[in-house]
């Protein structure tokens, strides 16, 4: 028997209420009927063409993107509009698109939680804590067995998918590491806090110039961490096995697939 869009949203509001969204956001349902039947979930990273593509041929009831795509307001839904062909796409298919985005960054199992034990973290805390225990916004923790910055990054090179702009470091590849502060997406606007500021090393994404230099000037001088810079969409895609899973457990009549789609906007680079 298929659920009821209804019901997945409820489990997907115990899994990630939009409670713990971050005021700017946009996460919840974007296109869709309550009482449509749902015997097929894809997730995805971003919900853009290629993607969205995958799940429509795959016969997908519900697409569930970590990115919304009304993030920011538009004034035409045209489908000479990247935004407009890609919901029309949905509506003619019948298939709904859930967004869970800050909200599920800050969740027990969230997007850092997810990056940081793949890399071996333990003692798990929140760079910057939510009322609920255990839940807030990246994750610092402690390597089981101390290494170096270049090895770190290696770990974290080979624990992410491949993208064309790899994997990026500002700091001596020989710098003895332990504490490691991570936080999946961008995560520039922690670069302050003081859970970050106290880390050997700090791993997210989209790292801006002025505030990584500003960074690096100050771990030089023994007041911040080392940094390495990934992917936004890598740091992310971690996370799409865990929700799945989770998805699984409490829809065990659904079929949940993750996409296999590289949308990392970079296709190529060219080093010299």
């Amino acid at each position: 028997m298929p659920y009821a869009l209804s019901d997945v949203l409820a489990v997907t509001e115990r899994l990630w209420p939009i409670a713990g969204a971050e005021p700017w956001d946009a996460p919840g349902l974007v296109t869709g009927a309550p009482g449509q039947d749902i015997r097929s979930i894809h997730l995805v990273v971003d919900a853009v063409a290629d993607s969205l593509d995958e799940a429509i041929e795959a016969g997908a009831d519900l697409v569930i993107a970590h990115h919304p795509l009304l993030l920011r307001g538009v004034t035409t839904v045209a489908e000479t509009t990247y935004k407009g062909a890609v919901l029309a796409r949905l509506i003619r298919s019948n298939t709904a698109l859930l967004a869970a985005h800050t909200n599920a960054d800050v969740v027990a199992e969230g997007t850092s939680a997810v990056l940081a034990d793949r890399l071996g973290l333990t003692g798990q805390t929140p760079i910057a804590a939510s009322a609920a225990p255990g839940t807030g916004i990246g994750r610092v923790g402690v390597l089981a067995e101390p290494t170096t910055l270049g090895r770190l990054a290696r770990a974290v090179a080979d624990v992410l998918p491949a993208t064309a702009g790899g994997v990026r470091v500002a700091g001596d590849y020989e710098l003895p590491v332990r504490t490691v502060a991570v936080c999946g997406g961008a995560g520039d606007s922690l670069l302050g806090a003081p859970a970050v500021k106290a880390a050997d090393v700090y791993v997210t994404a989209d790292l801006r110039h002025h505030p990584a230099s500003e960074a690096r000037e100050a771990h030089r001088l023994g007041t911040g961490p080392a940094l390495i810079d990934v992917s936004h969409w890598a740091s992310e895609w971690l996370w799409l096995d865990t929700a799945a899973a989770q998805l699984r457990e409490a829809l065990p009549d659904a079929a949940v697939t993750v996409s296999e789609v590289r949308t990392d906007p970079w296709d190529f680079a060219v080093i010299r």
